[in-house]
């Protein structure tokens, strides 16, 4: 304390130098418009610097934050756009409308915490799991597209079969022609898989979009799986080769949506009494 009032005194003629000029700053601020207009558009400019600083470093850590809530809200905008569209097609076919063919499938938004896309057999590991309904087999989906199926769960996690797993299949459609086939990664780009099983007496083009078909009654009818990068057909071949470059890059997948397909269990007893249909 001492040393302080010792440097203070040792410099005093400066400090005074210094507080006059700040008191004549302030009277040419306090009584002429001009510099007073100008001092306080740059000290407003300064502060607003400041401020959009100190605003954008607190908007970079509530991201997490943000991001959870824009994946609920994905999550539930999915589950109403489902239930228009399931009204929509059975109105005109019965009369009336079947709660339950509306409510047919229902969304639960998950945060990845873990992700692999260097093997043959890749897996997504997200952050829901029993207590929030997930179960086996139910299908994975992100805001740009089909990401894969849940195959284990335990009370608050579940581990995801990717599309990027060479023994997962699902069937596509293209949505142009309207025919069906498999769609199957081979084990080799990320950003590629195949659609198998499209008929030779079918024209499909680059960029025709690959879709879900709806048919296991797992995914929804219509989710984006990619569009068609490249097209093959040997002579003797009865199917096509076809590339599809996936909607979702995988490498940069954060958030994704459960679909919980509330009608599956009496479409899977259904099949079971034909054994040519038992998945």
């Amino acid at each position: 304390m001492e040393r302080i009032f010792l440097f203070i005194y040792q410099f005093r003629a400066f400090f005074t130098f210094l507080l006059l000029e700040l008191f004549c700053a302030w009277l040419i601020v306090q009584n002429n418009r001009y510099q007073g207009a100008q001092f306080f558009n740059s000290a407003n400019s300064f502060v607003g610097g400041l401020n959009n600083f100190s605003q954008n470093v607190r908007d970079y850590f509530s991201l997490r934050e943000v991001n959870l809530v824009l994946s609920d809200e994905n999550s539930e905008l999915r589950k109403k756009l489902e239930q228009q569209s399931q009204y929509i097609n059975a109105l005109p076919i019965h009369g009336n409308v079947d709660d339950q063919i509306i409510n047919r499938f229902d969304f639960v938004s998950a945060k990845v915490i873990n992700n692999s896309t260097d093997r043959f057999t890749n897996f997504i590991t997200i952050n829901k799991g029993n207590a929030e309904g997930i179960k086996p087999g139910m299908a994975v989906i992100s805001a740009a597209g089909a990401i894969g199926k849940v195959k284990l769960t335990s009370g608050h996690f579940s581990v995801v079969t990717s599309l990027l797993n060479t023994d997962l299949r699902v069937s596509g459609l293209l949505k142009r022609t309207g025919h069906f086939g498999t769609v199957q990664w081979d084990g080799n780009d990320p950003q590629i898989t195949e659609l198998n099983f499209i008929p030779r007496h079918v024209k499909p083009m680059v960029g025709d979009t690959v879709i879900t078909s709806g048919y296991s009654g797992i995914f929804p009818e219509g989710v984006l799986i990619g569009t068609i990068s490249e097209v093959s057909l040997s002579e003797e071949a009865p199917f096509f080769e076809l590339k599809v470059k996936l909607a979702q890059d995988f490498h940069k997948l954060s958030f994704v949506t459960v679909i919980k397909s509330n009608l599956l269990h009496e479409l899977d007893s259904l099949e079971q009494h034909i054994p040519e249909m038992k998945k």
